[in-house]
């Protein structure tokens, strides 16, 4: 049974329908990269999977560890297991990033954390990600750069540990040393082998490091290509190119 199914999934968005048609599987430890063009609907697909009530559900359904979703909303899905990061990181004044994820994991589990376990597991996390440990008690992404943002992202998931984290366009906007502690983060997440990733990029710099299972292009609201690891290569060297003039001719 896959953890994540997706069976033949449009969305629409504001009367406009931005996915046709959508299928994919993902099996419990996988790694699946979605790439395509800008405005593909790579973004789209990430909130539509996590309930993002502005995303509307036209045809098709999703299944999650073997229960439909379709109808459930954001935060229930992030107790099932669910986890999505953000190209823009939302700031949030007045909570500190660590009471943040603390409290996020509270949510998640239903059960208290220890203090002393949930310290240890931060500090031993933001040393991972050569994050300054000053930055657990300072308001979420209030007056963090660009790359921080995207740190303290990563850093929530390290910490959840989620059955299945979709990162949105984690790498946009970051230089090449902060990609590389990003993509130092996300493949310890992958070393745990009991989540999976779905990782939605434009771009492979990201990709470098990790071990890909399976690689899907998204044209036009569309599935139009599935692969192993090697199409990102093919991408890396071709672009998307090929992918838009088939659409094109569809």
């Amino acid at each position: 049974m896959a953890l994540l199914d997706v069976r033949n999934l449009s969305v629409s968005v504001e009367d406009q329908e931005i996915l046709h048609d959508i299928s994919l599987e993902i099996n419990k430890g996988e790694t699946h990269v979605l790439m395509g063009p800008n405005g593909a609907g790579k973004s789209t697909l990430g909130y539509a999977l996590m309930g993002n009530p502005n995303y509307r559900i036209n045809e098709g359904e999703i299944y999650f560890n073997g229960l439909s979703i379709k109808d459930e909303s954001a935060d229930k899905r992030a107790k099932a297991g669910m986890f999505l990061s953000f190209q823009n990181p939302l700031e949030v004044p007045g909570i500190s990033l660590a009471s943040f994820i603390r409290n996020a994991i509270v949510r998640q589990t239903g059960q208290k954390v220890k203090y002393s376990e949930f310290k240890r597991n931060l500090k031993e996390s933001m040393e991972l990600l050569s994050f300054d440990e000053s930055y657990k008690d300072r308001d979420l992404n209030v007056g963090f750069s660009g790359g921080e943002k995207k740190k303290a992202e990563i850093l929530q998931l390290l910490m959840l540990n989620p059955r299945l984290a979709i990162l949105d366009e984690t790498d946009s906007g970051l230089d090449v040393d902060a990609v590389r502690t990003v993509s130092k983060g996300i493949e310890a997440f992958q070393e745990k082998r009991d989540g999976a990733l779905l990782i939605i990029t434009h771009s492979t710099r990201i990709l470098e490091s990790l071990h890909v299972d399976k690689t899907h292009v998204l044209v036009k609201g569309r599935m139009v290509r599935t692969g192993d690891a090697s199409l990102v290569d093919e991408i890396n060297q071709n672009g998307f190119e090929q992918f838009i003039e088939g659409s094109a001719a569809e």
